[in-house]
Parts: structure tokens; sequence; C-alpha cells
């Protein structure tokens, strides 16, 4: 092909997918299957591939790949981003009615309604209708570069449907799907979870590499454009089709309100169904829908005349800091819990709440004895917001981190780069009790019998002490324990015993190595086969297997470099606990002749005719490797029904899509 000819079909291709990526984020109807716009996407890597100049920013390519930044600059918006003004009852919003109403000399005034949506608000730039700046709200005048991570965002346009210039303003969020598969992920590799959606937002959008961005399905919803771009429209529904034709993602639920008793009923709709929607939301935005009352309004020093946010009462409750609890992790964090006096909240008693770390207890000032404001964060998590410090009578306490362990004394270390306390003594029992009931937990070593009580139980009567003492067991010591009868004792027996036959990733994933999810743990056992294998592994042989990152591989050397546990693994192999990979193992593609050998698969979706871990397990026999997550490295996609994110990326890197039909006639 000839570079002229090229370049128009690197063109057509650019608009034919810029708007099917539309059809497919933003309005959520596409009209083309994915293995068509597989296809278009194949052809355009292949033809920039060719013709290199041809590859512009705005490419559909382009969606991740920046290099680690060192920081985040300074950039200045175009125009202020104001916070708005607050209302928190019915009766705020008539006055704000009737001020309107006063000073406009009008009987009615038309408002436009909008979620408001609990994220981090971003200002985002076109220059000649492609994207160039993504920013962070900062202080309003000046906020933080964060062009690269914004550009992960799927819904976001690289291009928009006119080449013109402009700043629009909108919320970047977290679903609550992703948020919860964020969370399960880090508590598998002992990490802090993140408190709410809208923490997980700000804390993905921050990040300094854009490839750890791309790792989490943020969206954004635009709601507005700034001062000098919205010139030319004259009401707020006008400007929101304007930018829904520009092909930016607009909020679907905005309504136009012809009074305040209007807006109300909205109000009172989403209270009601907002546990209904996908993402969180934390208010109601009611704004002025005419410009030229806008313009007459003006502003304030902080905030627009003409908008409000109507903030929906998070449900509180006051009681008492009776105390605060510290509990030791399995990988040693001090997790400080307050102590509350009983108080029901969102139907529930709540008797605890969470603090997070010490920095926490600093920041809110608080003291035992304190009367202290408690709400569920998101519905679900209590947490304290804050003292009522005209409560206090003197006699309350302050509370002071320790310096040593609660549990066994020793001296707590803060790590390079950490907020929480960390114990870093291995014969630390309350992280012995902690790691063995991880050991014996459904996702690890599965022993149905030995519930945290037994365990705990077994550790205070000196029975277990690690994780291999539990092999060593004998039913007359069992017997001897309090309410521990015959049946019980064969029951825990039992599955101990059972317990000896699983596959290496369960025992793998059980030793509670930092880092090392039952993911990894999977990928790693698979890899390696023996645990032999992996024990004399270097980072170097670790980081070859798709799963594993530098932490974690640094982490394995770590720990098996340890005598303690050369010690612990001798004790269960004199056990009899299995030490081999028991799953399908990896076919050399040398072994077989299948055109699947040495490629590497990731699944998705749902299948109807076998479940993901029996395809992965016939790729497997078929010499192909089955990895978690889409990269370069990815040849093929299977992509089941409700396949989500993962398909987005494939499809963005050019990797192959097979549905389940295409999938069933290669392995026949």
């Amino acid at each position: 092909m000839q570079f002229a000819d090229a370049k128009e079909r690197v063109e057509s291709l650019h608009q034919q997918l810029f708007e099917h990526n539309r059809r497919y984020h933003v309005l959520d109807d596409p009209i083309i299957t994915d293995a068509e716009y597989d296809q278009l996407m194949r052809e355009l890597i292949q033809l920039e591939t060719e013709f290199p100049e041809l590859q512009t920013a705005d490419s559909p390519t382009q969606r991740v790949g920046a290099a680690p930044l060192p920081f985040f600059e300074k950039v200045e918006h175009t125009s202020q981003m104001l916070s708005l003004s607050n209302a928190f009852n019915k009766e705020d919003l008539i006055e704000f009615d009737q001020r309107i109403k006063k000073a406009m000399g009008l009987d009615q005034i038309t408002y436009v309604c909008e979620l408001k949506i609990d994220g981090l608000a971003v200002s985002i730039r076109f220059e000649d209708g492609v994207y160039t700046l993504g920013a962070t709200r900062g202080d309003g005048q000046v906020g933080e570069n964060i062009t690269q991570n914004v550009k992960t965002i799927r819904s976001l346009p690289l291009k928009l449907a006119d080449p013109i210039s402009l700043e629009v303003r909108g919320e970047a969020y977290l679903p609550k799907k992703e948020f919860e598969r964020i969370n399960q992920k880090r508590a598998e590799v002992g990490e802090s979870l993140f408190a709410n959606p809208r923490n997980a937002a700000a804390g993905s959008l921050r990040q300094l590499d854009p490839k750890l961005a791309a790792e989490r399905a943020l969206d954004l919803f635009i709601y507005g454009m700034d001062g000098e771009s919205s010139d030319g429209f004259t009401t707020h529904q006008e400007t929101f089709r304007a930018i829904s034709k520009l092909g930016l993602k607009v909020n679907a639920e905005w309504k136009v309100a012809n009074s305040i008793d209007e807006v109300w009923s909205y109000i009172e709709h989403w209270q009601l169904e907002r546990s209904n929607l996908g993402y969180e939301i934390d208010g109601i935005v009611v704004k002025v829908d005419d410009y030229a009352i806008r313009a007459e309004l003006g502003f304030t020093a902080k905030s627009p005349r003409w908008a409000i946010a109507y903030k929906f009462p998070a449900e509180e409750a006051i009681s008492i800091l009776e105390d605060i609890e510290l509990r030791v992790g399995r990988t040693g964090v001090i997790t400080p819990t307050a102590i509350l006096k009983p108080v029901v909240l969102a139907g529930t008693t709540v008797k605890r709440a969470s603090l997070h770390n010490e920095d926490i207890i600093r920041e809110k000032g608080l003291l035992l004895g304190d009367h202290v404001v408690v709400k569920k964060a998101g519905d679900i998590i209590p947490e304290v917001v804050k003292v009522i410090t005209t409560e206090r009578t003197g006699e309350e306490v302050a509370f002071h981190m320790p310096t040593h362990c609660p549990e066994c004394q020793s001296e707590l270390v803060r790590l390079e780069g950490e907020v929480a306390l960390r114990c870093i003594n291995p014969a630390c029992a309350a992280q012995i009790k902690e790691g063995i009931i991880h050991f014996v937990s459904r996702g690890a070593m599965n022993m149905e019998r030995l519930g945290e009580k037994v365990v705990i139980q077994l550790y205070e009567y000196k029975l277990i002490s690690s994780i291999a003492d539990l092999y060593y067991l004998k039913e007359e010591a069992l017997l001897s324990l309090p309410r521990m009868g015959a049946k019980s004792v064969g029951n825990i027996l039992n599955s101990i015993e059972k317990s000896k036959n699983n596959s290496l990733e369960r025992l793998l994933f059980g030793l509670g190595i930092r880092f090392v999810g039952s993911k990894g743990a999977k990928m790693i056992a698979q890899h390696f086969e023996t645990m032999d294998a992996i024990v004399q592994a270097t980072e170097e042989d670790l980081l070859t297997i798709e799963e594993v990152g530098p932490k974690m591989a640094g982490s394995i050397v770590t720990y098996f470099e340890k005598p303690e546990v050369k010690a612990l693994l001798d004790r269960l192999k004199q056990a009899n606990v299995n030490m081999t990979y028991k799953g399908s193992k990896i076919v050399r593609v040398s072994e077989s002749e299948h055109s699947f050998a040495g490629k590497v698969f990731v699944i998705t979706g749902t299948l109807e005719s076998m479940t993901r871990q029996e395809a992965a397990e016939k790729l497997e026999q078929l010499g192909a490797q089955v990895t978690n997550s889409v990269s370069k490295k990815t040849d093929f996609l299977l992509a089941g029904e409700k396949a989500g994110s993962k398909l987005t990326k494939a499809q963005t890197l050019g990797v192959s899509i097979l549905d389940e039909e295409a999938f069933l006639a290669e392995i026949q």
C-alpha cells in the first residue's frame, strides 16, 4: 500500500473506531460485533506498524503506554473551577429559589437537576478536537496534570466529533463493582483497603504510573463546559446536548424542573433509588438553566449564585468512644478500631468503627471518652466522623499508639512509604494465630472444620504454634479440650488429613507470603510445578511469569531464604503434605502440535458449555498459557457473555478475540 492510501485508510479507521467506541462506552448501543471491532483495530495497528509516522497521539491504539512520571506538574485552569454552596433540606432549596426569583424579578425559574457523582472533579481540554490535557481541580485555580491517567478512561474520546477547541468539566468515578474487585485484590495480598469508591478513584488518578491507573476501570461523566467554551449556548440543556453530540459522556439521569417542588420530587426519588445505581452519588446538583440569568446572578468568591448542591443526609448517630482496640494482622500491621457505646445506625447496632491508622486518630483529635459522630461510609463501613468537643468534661483521656507490639512487645516500625505501624517479629503470637487462620481458610488449605475459634483454642491450649503443628495433632490431645467431643475431633482430623492432598497452589497461598494472592499462587505453582523449584527460583525466574511483578518476586525470594521457613517446609514434607501442582500441566510448545501451543490466553465473561476454569485447563493441555490480565503479550482473549473491561482492553491492544463458538470449533 502506498503512503497516501495508507494515510487515507488510517483516517477512516480513526473515525470508525471513535464512533464505535462512543456507541459502546457512552451510548451502550454498539452496532457492530466485537469481532468486527477487533478486525478494524488490528488493521489500524498493522498500518501504524508499517507506517510509524501515521501513528498520532489521538489514535485509538494509544490509550495506555506512557512511561511513569517522577511527579505531577501543576496546570492552570482557563477559568476557575468553583465549588458549590450546599443545601441540606427543602427549606434551604426554597430559600435558594426565592433569592434567585427576587434578584431577577421573576415568578418562575427553570432548573436542571443532575446526580452529584461521588468522585473526583477533573478538567479536560481539547485542541482542534484532540484530547490534550486532563487536570485535577486542585485549589480551583491550579490543579495537577493527570493527562496520561485520564487518557486511560475508556469512555473519554481522544478525538471529538468536531475539530473544536474547548475545556470541559467532569467527575471521574469508580463503579461499585470495580471498587469491590480492587478491594478484594488488595485484601488477598494484605494491602490496606480503600474506605470508599471516591478514595479509590482519587488514588487511581494520582498514580504516577499510568499503567497502574489503567488497571482500574475508571469512568467519567461530563457535566459542563468552562465559561469561554459555553459561549454561543443559551441554556444548560443545549450545552448537555452539544456535549453528547461531540462524543462525550453525559449522565442520562438529568432532568429539567420548572419549580422547586419538581426539584424536590427529583431529590426524593433518587434518595430512594440511589442504591440501584452502579456508582455512588452523594446528592443532587441544581443549576439555573438559562445562561442569561446565570450571567446576571454572577458569583461569590467561592461559588456560583445560580447553582447549589443538595447533600443527602448521611445517617449519623452520636456515641461515646469507650476504647481503641489494636489488632495485629497476619502481616504485622497494627490496625486501631474504635470501641463505641452501642448505637443503632442504618438499621443495625454499631459497637465498633474503623479508624484505619494512627494518622486518622491524630487528625480527628480523638480522646477516650469523647462524644463522637458515627456514620456508615458508603452506607456500609462504620466510621468515626468527628469529635463533639463541646461535650467534653475534662475527664477524657488521650490515646497514644504503642511503641511496642501489644501482643509480643517487640518494637514497632513504620516501613518506608507506609502509614501503618508494623510488628516485624516472626514469632509474634497474634501474627501466628492470624497466619494459621489464613492457612486453614477456604481459599487456602480449606480445612472446613477448623474455624477461627477452633484455631485460637488450639493455640491458646498450646497444641499448635505453627501451621505445621496442625498435621501432628493427636486425638487424645483434642479430646482433652473443653466442649470438644469425639465427633468434632473426628471431623477436625479428617479435614486436616484431606488437606494433605491439595494441589501446590493452595499450600503456596496458605503460607501467607506478602503480595502473593490466590491467583498469583496458581500461576507460580503451575509454572514451577514443585515447591522445591519455587524455593530455588530467583527473582529473574519469577518475573518471567505474567502475574508476577517485582514486589511479589522480591517478597517470595526473601520469604524462602529464611531458615525458619525451610524448617517449616521440612515438617510439612514429613507430614506428607503434597508439594506438587496437581492441576492441568503446562504443555511445552515442543510437546504440542496444536495451533494454540505457546499462545497466551485471557478468559473473561461467562461461558455456557464449561466454566472458565475448565476452559483454562483445556487450553493448558494444548500447550497454551492462561493469564489473568490483558497485555501486549496476550495472543487471544476468550470472551463469554457479559465480558467487561478486559474485552475493551483487548480491543484497544489489537488482541485476537474468540467467542465461545469459535473456541469450541478450534479445540474439538
